[in-house]
């Protein structure tokens, strides 16, 4: 059994951090960003000095802060070397595939706006030859003030990306927008920015959530399926270019939205298998890619009852009748999409799971243990087509997704061309 193999991203950037309570959260950001194996270096204003120390984002980061433009001892060249030369904000900017700023600050903003830069930070963000993310946090009042949104306004106007600001309580006690988004959702943004776009022009329909079958006007047939790994696809999906329609049963999470591509998936939110079924069926016309990762009832009640039905002495039995088969139907279209199904078995798992890929007649099944995977934040993949079985190991579901949607990337290539998988796809985080 070949295993799925995953490049370390060695992404470089650099995380500016500015004055504002929020800098407390870019000590959480550097960690997670070291986490998904980024090369972090911190600069740091004046300001931000203030509110956190160099000393705790060096521990962090494990590397000397930038934080002064005139006294270099801490200047870094693009080797991580000591530097006294002058030109810390030349090097450190040469040697980074994007700057994040987080907290931005409204005074950080306007400097940004009109291309100030009297300070390291500011003159990294002038010298600059990569990508510019902006975080921006700040008070409500100053958020919506004339000039802080001509500010922002020039800042997209200039190619900068903007993450948030978010609504919620702030620092002085009031709430509104100018929030500072949280660490991991910056942090996932940041990830998916640096995702190859291989799907773009692609359109991704995909099923997720469970199906429920009602019995009455109370009680019905469904399962546990919290729907995380569908809507982890679809988010994988955007970050990969695509164009995603996600017919989803019923969960309790939000509609998938990738803010760095620009776009957010289209949520069709249905309850029994059948609607899932008829949703599929006007969706799947201009499909290019079909995952079925919802876990559909296997039957329903043979009768409902619109009422709720009264429990009594006698014993209550049930008639049961097949749902459909949605990923068997999209499979057996006169074109079908390109059609991959999920197998969540409780045992035998690559047994069921290839005997399941064979009787839909589908190039790719993924694999799952159902104990191991229900609700859970993260997983393990057994990705099984023509070539064989490719493990993707276990990790959370978003970084499961993405590694699932490569392999079809590359599998769809070499099926189009007729080709053979003989070796275990290498997937680039």
């Amino acid at each position: 059994m070949a295993q799925v193999m995953r490049d370390a991203p060695a992404r470089r950037i650099i995380l500016g951090i500015t004055g504002g309570i929020a800098a407390y959260k870019a000590a959480e950001l550097t960690r997670l960003l070291i986490k998904q194996g980024t090369h972090v270096q911190v600069a740091m204003t004046e300001a931000a000095c203030h509110f956190i120390t160099p000393t705790t984002m060096q521990a962090l980061s494990g590397h000397p802060v930038l934080t002064n433009l005139w006294i270099n001892s801490q200047g870094m060249n693009n080797q991580g070397n000591s530097n006294d030369d002058g030109m810390a904000h030349i090097h450190a900017s040469r040697a980074t595939d994007a700057i994040v700023v987080a907290p931005a600050s409204a005074d950080f903003i306007a400097r940004l706006a009109h291309g100030l830069a009297d300070d390291l930070l500011s003159t990294l963000c002038l010298a600059r030859n990569c990508p510019l993310i902006v975080a921006p946090a700040m008070n409500r009042q100053m958020w919506e003030n004339a000039a802080t949104q001509r500010n922002i306004q020039q800042l997209i106007a200039d190619g900068v990306i903007l993450l948030g600001p978010d609504s919620g309580s702030q620092a002085c006690g009031e709430e509104g927008m100018g929030r500072m988004q949280e660490a991991a959702q910056l942090a996932r943004d940041i990830q998916a920015f640096f995702q190859p776009r291989l799907l773009a022009g692609t359109h991704v329909l995909l099923t997720a959530g469970p199906t429920y079958e009602a019995i009455d006007a109370v009680r019905g047939i469904t399962n546990r399926s919290s729907g995380k790994m569908g809507y982890a696809v679809a988010q994988a999906a955007l970050e990969l270019g695509a164009r995603v329609t996600l017919i989803s049963g019923p969960t309790a999470l939000s509609a998938p939205h990738c803010p760095l591509v620009g776009q957010g998936a289209k949520l069709i939110q249905v309850t029994s298998a059948a609607d899932m079924l008829q949703a599929v069926q006007q969706q799947v016309a201009d499909a290019d890619i079909f995952i079925g990762v919802a876990a559909v009832a296997d039957y329903r009640a043979a009768q409902t009852s619109a009422q709720k039905i009264k429990k009594g002495a006698t014993k209550l039995s049930l008639d049961l009748l097949p749902n459909p088969d949605i990923l068997g139907y999209v499979a057996s279209l006169p074109k079908p999409p390109f059609c991959v199904g999920f197998a969540a078995e409780s045992h035998d798992l690559i047994k069921h799971a290839h005997e399941k890929r064979l009787t839909k007649n589908i190039p790719l099944i993924a694999a799952n243990l159902a104990q191991h995977a229900v609700g859970a934040d993260d997983n393990e993949l057994i990705l099984i087509d023509h070539a064989g079985e490719h493990v993707l190991p276990r990790a959370d579901k978003l970084t499961l997704a993405r590694d699932l949607l490569k392999h079809i990337v590359a599998l769809r290539h070499s099926l189009s061309h007729k080709g053979t998988m003989k070796h275990p796809i290498k997937v680039r985080a």
